[in-house]
């Protein structure tokens, strides 16, 4: 009978509480049939700036998971396209292509006032020397032969200092820097300022009395031919060698994956370090793959979608007035509610073992199609070789070149090459085009299928891919400090690009204090006496 009443005040009070959201439920059922996942919610939701995405459209097509069969069962849509601009995309495309209009501006504009500078500093000495036989040839004196001497030492003088001028400013830019280097326009402004200077004097002291000395002239001109290349070698040593000797150490790490390395830099600025980064970036770090994310971030949404508690009924009303049946309901909803978040409790601390058993499994795929693959691959090669020798007996009209037979055994080896790839997220990095160009040259310059692959098996560096996957179209420096500032101990910059950041720390190299320790070389020496009685 108690139980029977019990039963009764848990359903009546049931029925009050869901009768309050019937409208609710009447909803969600409508909206079941649109999506699957509208019965759930979550508990916890971390937006990230829209402005700054970390991974961008990539992120979102990594977190897509894909089966290994998709070519099989995938269904493609043409004639349609998915794909909207809003009014703030238009903006964000009008913005990217003003800054690079400007960035082009910006270098064409320095170039061009690198090449006024350079036609002032090589016109001028030969200015000087022309000027007088133009203006007052009649005045001047006869040139003798070590005025003569001075004219075949200006002619080579000006012709090492343009060759190494050239060899040092006009070389191709490796990059867009957004500030001025700061030694390179002092410099600039040092040659500038002693030009004019040259020219002041030259027009004081012999444009206006009309010097009638032509081998003091010559003189003149040689020294200051000198004096450019003098502030030559200054550029050298600025520019050149004062980077060399390592100062800091640099630790780079990547923000998706936590790929990490190291260099010694010297003594460059912000920006300068940030471009040297950058150039060792390309060549040691692997490419950047989103899709390995997808994993870690569908298992993760898995486990908190485990700790959630859903309570349908609400709080149950404390009446006094409805008797003991209302407290027995109570009790029943709170053991429930507990034994609910007990088994969240104990499916948590089973979530390593899951991880445990996702990772082995994923590891025995990748290990069984690999040596499919391995295997298609040799077979493949060992077909190649066998046409080889076939070759060797055609005319030589009829011999196929080895992009034919690259198209002729690839079909042997592309189901277990595409099934390796995409288990180990890889087949956005290679397309067939780059597959079979890259069988190709294995066959041209006679590899080993072990060799052929190499680059499927380990992942390479980032330049080692199409530019279509690597190549980004600009970085962002952000830094605290300015960036024409030198390194110094602990300072931090962020390179950021559409998909991944690169923050940098710096270290200073600490001072090494060696000292000598002085061993006597007699000390090594020692006498070994035997004697000569023997046991018999």
């Amino acid at each position: 009978m108690d139980t029977e009443s019990t039963y009764s005040g848990y359903s009546y009070y049931s029925g009050r509480s869901r009768g309050s959201h019937r409208h609710g439920e009447r909803s969600r059922d409508r909206h079941k049939s649109r999506s699957k996942d509208s019965r759930s919610e979550k508990s916890v939701t971390i937006n990230t700036p829209p402005a700054e995405p970390l991974l961008g459209d990539l992120s979102v097509r990594g977190e897509q998971i894909q089966d290994d069969n998709w070519g099989e069962t995938t269904t493609a849509v043409t004639g349609t396209s998915e794909h909207s601009l809003s009014q703030e995309d238009i903006v964000r495309i009008t913005k990217d292509l003003e800054d690079s209009v400007g960035l082009d501006c910006r270098r064409y504009f320095t170039l061009t006032l690198a090449v006024i500078l350079g036609l002032l500093v090589f016109l001028t000495p030969l200015a000087f020397l022309v000027l007088p036989h133009i203006l007052w040839p009649e005045k001047l004196q006869s040139c003798g032969t070590a005025c003569e001497g001075l004219f075949i030492s200006v002619a080579f003088k000006l012709l090492i200092l343009l060759l190494a001028v050239w060899a040092l400013f006009f070389r191709p830019p490796r990059a867009g820097l957004p500030r001025v280097f700061v030694f390179r326009a002092l410099l600039a402004v040092l040659v500038l300022v002693f030009v004019i200077s040259y020219w002041l004097f030259y027009g004081v002291r012999i444009l206006d009395s009309q010097d009638e000395n032509y081998q003091g002239i010559v003189q003149y001109a040689v020294s200051l031919v000198d004096a450019l290349l003098f502030i030559h070698y200054l550029a050298i040593v600025l520019l050149e060698l004062r980077q060399l000797q390592p100062c800091f150490s640099v630790c780079v790490t990547r923000s998706t994956d936590g790929e990490m390395r190291q260099y010694n830099l010297g003594q460059l600025s912000i920006q300068r370090a940030a471009l040297a980064i950058l150039e060792h970036y390309y060549c040691d770090f692997p490419v950047h793959n989103p899709a390995l994310l997808s994993a870690s971030k569908s298992r993760a949404a898995k486990h908190l979608a485990g700790l959630k508690v859903y309570n349908v009924d609400g709080e149950f009303p404390a009446d006094p007035a409805a008797g003991p049946g209302n407290n027995a309901a109570t009790g029943l909803a709170h053991s429930q509610s507990r034994a609910m978040i007990a088994a969240a409790a104990r499916r948590r601390d089973t979530s390593h073992n899951e991880l445990y058993y996702e990772e082995a499994e994923h590891e025995r795929r990748v290990r069984k199609r690999k040596a499919r693959l391995v295997v298609a691959v040799e077979e493949a090669f060992t077909h190649i070789k066998h046409l080889q020798e076939e070759e060797q007996k055609k005319a030589p009209g009829d011999v196929m070149d080895p992009r034919e037979a690259a198209q002729a055994i690839f079909p042997s080896m592309a189901r277990a090459l595409q099934k390796y790839l995409r288990t180990t997220k890889q087949q956005h990095c290679h397309s067939m085009e780059s597959i079979q160009q890259h069988l190709a040259f294995c066959i041209t310059n006679n590899m080993t299928p072990k060799a052929f692959l190499e680059c499927y098996l380990t992942p390479g560096p980032t330049l080692q891919y199409s530019r279509d996957h690597w190549m980004a179209r600009q970085w962002t420096l952000i830094s605290e400090a300015s960036v024409t500032s030198g390194l110094k101990d602990g300072t931090v910059f962020v390179l950021k690009s559409v998909d991944f950041s690169l923050v940098i720390t710096s270290k200073k190299i600490p001072y090494i204090q060696m000292s000598e320790e002085y061993i006597d070389p007699k000390s090594h020496k020692f006498v070994l006496r035997l004697q000569s009685e023997t046991s018999v």
